[in-house]
């Protein structure tokens, strides 16, 4: 039980700060000597990351709803265009590059290198957001940030942390590419966890439920903690903090790989 309050409490974290989920999973197995989570329990913690953008952005995703089946919601239904627009790269990447990616999960001197590009990155956007001026996402954003979400496939590429801050890069207000963000986050987020979920079912007969359960509420509950975390580091342009954890991270995971 308490191992699956321990991965809860890790994948909600890591999952929304920009520190790369990924990254802190393989680092895990590799330095402490951490079994992987089942393909099960990591759909789960999963769901349970995505039940926390539900619920902090259950308005937003109210109005888009909205917006499919009422006329006179043209800001709604350009929103979700948009955010269309934005997960058509990591559909394409993850098709074609399923199984660079699989490999890239062995290699800790590649975690490291994209912890530094993560850390890099945050940096650069902590510098941008002085200059950000607008609220509007037009579809070349749209493009760029759904570009940046599909090599955070890489572990160690943060998903949060590249999209925000390409946003910012972007000009895009803070508060604004942050909630596009982790609106686009839910169809990535569900779509991989709803296929290993469904091939997690077919192959496992004993199925903890309850610790499952556990497990996905405590994702949940410390996910929600993360987003409003780093929404209140956001608007107090406090990137960089994360941008020197990532580097440093991965500074020892470089150093572990070249001397193991």
């Amino acid at each position: 039980m308490i191992s699956y309050i321990l991965l809860g409490i890790v994948q909600g974290l890591t999952e929304f700060l920009p520190i790369s989920s990924s990254a802190h999973l393989v680092l895990a197995q590799e330095i402490l000597g951490v079994d992987p989570p089942g393909l099960l329990l990591e759909a789960v913690l999963h769901k349970g990351t995505s039940l926390a953008v539900l619920v902090l952005f259950r308005r937003d995703l109210y109005l888009l709803l909205q917006g499919l089946v009422m006329r006179r919601m043209d800001r709604e239904r350009r929103y979700i265009i948009l955010l269309a627009i934005a997960t058509i790269p990591i559909v394409i990447a993850g098709l074609l590059a399923e199984e660079a990616v699989e490999r890239a999960f062995a290699s800790i001197l590649l975690v490291g290198i994209a912890l530094l590009l993560t850390g890099g990155m945050l940096f650069i956007a902590d510098w941008a957001q002085r200059r950000t001026h607008r609220s509007t996402i037009t579809g070349i954003d749209s493009l760029a940030i759904g570009v940046a979400q599909a090599t955070a496939l890489v572990p160690g590429i943060s998903r949060s942390g590249v999209t925000i801050s390409i946003g910012l890069l972007r000009g895009i207000r803070a508060m604004e590419a942050a909630r596009f963000s982790f609106l686009l986050s839910l169809p990535a987020i569900l779509g991989a966890s709803g296929f290993k979920l469904h091939r997690a079912l077919s192959d496992n007969a004993n199925i903890p439920w309850q610790e499952l359960i556990i497990g996905g509420a405590v994702a949940a509950v410390v996910g929600i903690v993360a987003i409003k975390f780093l929404l209140a580091l956001l608007m107090r342009g406090k990137l960089k903090a994360f941008g020197i954890y990532c580097i440093a991270v991965g500074l020892t995971a470089i150093l572990h790989s070249l001397l193991r």
